[in-house]
């Protein structure tokens, strides 16, 4: 389809993106722009003006908080950015992993940090990630600065007027993983699953296989305290209910729940092992 009509303005910094968005209706982001821009010419979406903060500096890098308990990875960050960072590779391996599964090369120089966690109507990976993570997205808008818990970003639209800034993830060590199993035609996740080994217990976030991305609390009650053995780990997938997957292209229930366990399983086993070294 040829992309309707709509205004273009790139702004010299955060404030007059701001104030951009909160003064024209229908006004959108333009970052990566890997899944906006797509949906524009299907004419699955649709903007008056798009708002370009690709040149905002100040939305890029990963750095330590003062208190060096947080990685702050900026919004424009680059996915391939994120999978070769050396803190993140250290302290956050379950955003890098993320980050390279993502789509190809291409994708992954384009697409950005806070443009994968805000796609709407697909099923991205660092969400689980993040939420495996206990990561905070950090939002500024018309009333100034918030932070919103990854799990809840990952439940609803990101409001209008509002820019994703940075990702606020706790700097935890290697005790993380990330798998995944790709459709080989579009490379989004039939189903992905991110974990996090905590002295509490471990952190299971999954999508692909479900309605949207989930933290699976449920499953981490189960096996709070271990074993993580791969037959611990599907019976503690099999004791959710079968609704909580749902099949499509060619999948059924069944399998993506026995997938998600197998694939939890081996995250597990690859975050202990790294503890161990």
């Amino acid at each position: 389809m040829i992309l309707t009509e709509f205004d273009y303005v790139r702004p010299a910094g955060l404030d007059e993106a701001l104030t951009l968005l909160s003064g024209t209706r229908g006004a959108r982001v333009l970052a990566g722009g890997q899944s906006l821009l797509p949906d524009l010419r299907a004419g699955a979406d649709r903007a008056a003006l798009l708002v370009d903060i690709r040149q905002l500096a100040e939305l890029r890098g990963v750095t330590r908080t003062p208190d060096g308990t947080r990685l702050r990875i900026g919004a424009l960050t680059t996915l391939a950015e994120l999978a070769a960072d050396p803190l993140v590779l250290g302290q956050a391996p379950e955003l890098a992993a993320a980050a390279r599964a993502n789509g190809d090369p291409q994708v992954r120089n384009l697409g950005t940090v806070g443009g994968n966690l805000v796609a709407t109507g697909r099923a991205t990976d660092l969400p689980v990630a993040a939420m495996a993570a206990d990561a905070v997205a950090e939002l500024a808008g018309p009333g100034g600065r918030s932070t919103v818990p990854a799990e809840e970003l990952a439940a609803g639209p990101v409001p209008a007027g509002t820019v994703l800034t940075a990702l606020l993830v706790p700097a935890a060590g290697p005790a993380a993983a990330f798998e995944k199993t790709a459709d080989r035609a579009t490379r989004y996740p039939v189903c992905a699953t991110a974990v996090r080994v905590t002295p509490g217990g471990p952190r299971i976030a999954v999508t692909g296989a479900t309605s949207r991305a989930l933290r699976l609390r449920g499953v981490e009650d189960r096996l709070r305290g271990g074993p993580y053995g791969t037959e611990a780990v599907l019976a503690a997938f099999r004791a959710e209910p079968r609704e909580l997957f749902v099949p499509g292209r060619g999948t059924s229930a069944e399998y993506l729940g026995h997938l998600v366990g197998v694939l939890t399983a081996r995250a597990l086993q690859r975050a202990e092992q790294a503890l161990a070294r």
